[in-house]
């Protein structure tokens, strides 16, 4: 796989930076801001005074603050954060509809995870008839379809037993996140980007709100970008911001989609497998001191930093893992999921949290310890309000055996429960 493109030379020289960055729960101050500098566009709904919150971000930390020093770094996650839906399963769906999937020799040999009763249940509904390395007709059998859709949505079979078992850190990496890429194996990688192509036209041309059918599975059958994170993106680079995608699907089919909001692939950051001949293999490329092999580290909650440290900043090791200082972290950081509250929460200038209802992020969102979280309801179709709380103080977090534990601010603090505040319809 390339490297991707080293974001600024001299980096670690940036002492300018680090001092531009507001302390934690400092209201910002207000300077005389010139009238040219790159503005959200004001025809686009945002909750509240939220687009103003973004708009002085971008007066503050881009190019017309005047603090000089690197590009500062904007990263998005892509599904539900600047589209509608999932391009993963839109291209899966597609995928199957079309007999795209390759009958591995085993289906053990697609996740070191796979669990026998996942095997068995794949091999009855999927059968042996067709060489190894052909195509599946997964359009005409159902059964295979349901199988490989079950375990993409819930990680079991379609009798209900679990399809992943073993070890994992539960904030690095999802043996079902993992195992999309992994079952195309056999694939060119670009083989793979034109079947996201594919998806996307026909997802892109669907009505909104239309719904598709895989085998038995029921599935949202559209996707559209938002216009607001269109013209966010737009705006954070006309105002000198670096802004990357960083997404837990397989690179190539985010590379797909990324260029409708002006993002090449070198600023598109998704799973990574190996390649053997040209082909996509069943191996991943893990981060920092993960090594490659079965998806140990993916672009996954606490892998996500990992790769935003060693792709974009050049961290190297062990320490990609870690919280970097104010000067090799992002400005701002953008996401709909827990499994984005990592790199959202890293972000110096703005967090920006589309609410779907995930608990450590609304956590962390309506908590708002330095001041500097913006929440927004999804821009199509949002979720009405959450009844109860979120419950952060006991058990809004993920922690890497699985369990889910209290959600602690950066001094050590409980974050205490949260009521829903910021939503749609």
């Amino acid at each position: 796989m390339r490297t991707k493109r080293t974001l600024v030379t001299g980096l670690l020289a940036t002492a300018a930076l680090a001092a531009s960055v507001p302390a934690a729960g400092a209201v910002p101050s207000a300077p005389a801001y010139r009238t040219d500098c790159p503005q959200l566009d004001t025809s686009l709904k945002w909750y509240g005074d939220n687009r103003a919150k973004l708009q002085q971000m971008i007066d503050e930390r881009g190019s017309c603050s005047g603090t000089g020093g690197p590009r500062p770094v904007a990263a998005f996650d892509w599904d539900n954060t600047v589209v509608k839906n999932d391009i993963t399963d839109a291209t899966l769906a597609w995928s199957l509809k079309h007999d795209k999937i390759l009958r591995p020799k085993s289906w053990r040999d697609t996740s070191a995870w796979l669990t026998p009763a996942a095997d068995r249940a794949l091999t009855q509904a999927c059968g042996t008839s067709v060489p190894v390395g052909r195509p599946l007709p997964t359009s005409d059998n159902a059964a295979c379809a349901d199988e490989i859709m079950e375990i993409r949505v819930t990680a079991k079979t379609m009798s209900g037993e679990e399809a992943f078992a073993g070890d994992w850190n539960h904030r690095r990496t999802v043996p079902e996140y993992a195992w999309i890429p992994q079952l195309f194996a056999g694939h060119s990688p670009r083989a793979l980007n034109s079947f996201a192509r594919k998806a996307r036209a026909e997802n892109l041309a669907a009505p909104i709100g239309s719904t598709q059918t895989v085998g038995t599975h029921k599935l949202a059958g559209y996707i559209r970008y938002y216009d607001q994170q269109k013209d966010l993106i737009r705006t954070l680079k006309a105002a000198g911001f670096d802004v990357y995608i960083v997404s837990a699907s397989s690179e190539p089919i985010a590379e797909a989609w990324s260029g409708g909001v002006g993002l090449d692939r070198e600023h598109t950051i998704g799973i990574r497998n190996l390649t053997r001949h040209g082909k996509l293999t069943t191996g991943i490329r893990g981060c920092g001191d993960v090594d490659d092999g079965r998806g140990d580290a993916l672009p996954y909650m606490d892998g996500k930093r990992c790769m935003i440290n060693q792709e974009i900043f050049k961290i190297k090791g062990a320490d990609a893992w870690e919280r970097q200082d104010p000067a090799h972290r992002l400005a701002f950081g953008a996401g709909d999921a827990d499994t984005d509250v990592t790199f959202v929460d890293d972000a110096t200038g703005a967090h920006l949290a589309i609410n779907r209802n995930k608990s450590e992020l609304m956590c962390r969102g309506y908590d708002n310890a330095d001041g500097r979280w913006v929440v927004n309801p999804m821009f199509i179709d949002p979720l009405p309000q959450k009844p109860g709380a979120y419950p952060c103080a006991t058990a809004g977090a993920t922690a890497a055996d699985g369990s889910h534990v209290p959600v602690l601010r950066a001094d050590g603090t409980v974050i205490p429960d949260q009521a829903d505040g910021v939503f749609g319809g």
